[in-house]
């Protein structure tokens, strides 16, 4: 279906529907885009899957850090989830429509485990200070009760408010033209779809992300605030080191994950290009899911070391 076919078909939609734009504007690269988004989720439901399967079975990594990061990974192959096979469709298809119905549902899903996220990542970098800052009192503070107590927060947090938002966007009344210039439901297309002033809903949003996104991320920052100023404090490099390789990778993730998150929602809604956001969208929904399997491995000696020991009785 090409991208003017979409336009006719989208003059006599009705407001029970929505027509999801995508890359129709790359009509000769349809096949090539639906081989490297193939890959894509195949890399991001091996990597991740890798992390969740060698976290159960090395008893060297049952501790609350690979705990966590067991729960960031089936976070990861659930987000992506989210997205990647509607896309994988609609490239395969040529099949763009989605109910009202169904894109909500996708929109309440990804919202739901985008606060996850944030919550869990504010989660690790706790369990990270506690490591560095408090290294006597860990096995107290993080034992396993409190740390499935934190993980089920993490994931049961956002439920709620993200429910209600969803509920509230699409209580909207939008107006004939239903094409959703992106490849998913997000909130700024939809908004942008939206008939009368939004003025109001988009004041919420942001009241919502200011409660999800940005209250775990000064967290995070207050976390590794008293992180650096201990290890700076280490007589020794070589214990500076250690303790930094530590956390390095859970930094590297956080900035990944909020860097382009911050830049998509929060914005003046006049920069909001559609080529750019779905850029910075694909950035954070699916570029990262996919390398934070190998950035958490390579910067990981126990990762690593687990990693081969699977593989060498895999072999055997």
């Amino acid at each position: 279906m090409t991208h003017e076919e979409i336009t006719a078909q989208d003059n006599v939609s009705t407001a029970r529907h929505f027509v999801l734009l995508g890359f129709s504007e790359l009509p000769n690269l349809q096949g090539f885009l639906s081989g490297v988004f193939a890959i894509m989720y195949l890399v991001v439901l091996i990597g991740n899957g890798l992390i969740i399967i060698i976290t159960r079975l090395d008893p060297t990594l049952r501790r609350p850090m690979y705990f966590f990061l067991a729960n960031f990974s089936s976070l990861e192959i659930c987000y992506v989830s989210v997205t990647l096979p509607r896309i994988l469709f609609n490239l395969w298809t040529q099949k763009r429509n989605i109910s009202r119905s169904g894109c909500a549902t996708q929109l309440c899903f990804f919202l739901i485990l985008g606060s996850t996220e944030c919550f869990l990542l504010a989660v690790m970098s706790y369990d990270r200070y506690v490591a560095i800052c408090k290294p006597l009192h860990y096995a107290l503070v993080m034992n396993p009760k409190r740390c499935a107590r934190l993980a089920a927060g993490s994931w049961l947090g956002g439920i709620p408010v993200q429910i209600g938002q969803t509920c509230q966007i699409f209580s909207l009344h939008f107006c004939n033209f239903s094409q959703i210039d992106h490849f998913f439901c997000d909130i700024p297309p939809i908004l942008r779809l939206a008939c009368g002033d939004t003025s109001a809903h988009e004041a919420s949003v942001y009241v919502v992300v200011m409660l999800v996104a940005a209250v775990p991320f000064v967290l995070i920052l207050a976390s590794y605030s008293k992180i650096i100023s201990t290890i700076l404090r280490l007589p020794t490099a070589k214990g500076r080191a250690k303790a930094f390789s530590t956390c390095s990778s859970h930094l590297l993730v956080v900035v990944l994950f909020f860097g382009s998150a911050t830049i998509t929602y929060f914005r003046p809604k006049s920069s909001h290009a559609a080529g750019t956001d779905k850029l910075l969208s694909l950035f954070y929904t699916v570029v990262t899911p996919m390398f934070n399997p190998l950035i958490y491995s390579l910067r990981n000696k126990d990762v690593i070391a687990a990693l081969r020991k699977v593989f060498l009785k895999t072999v055997s």
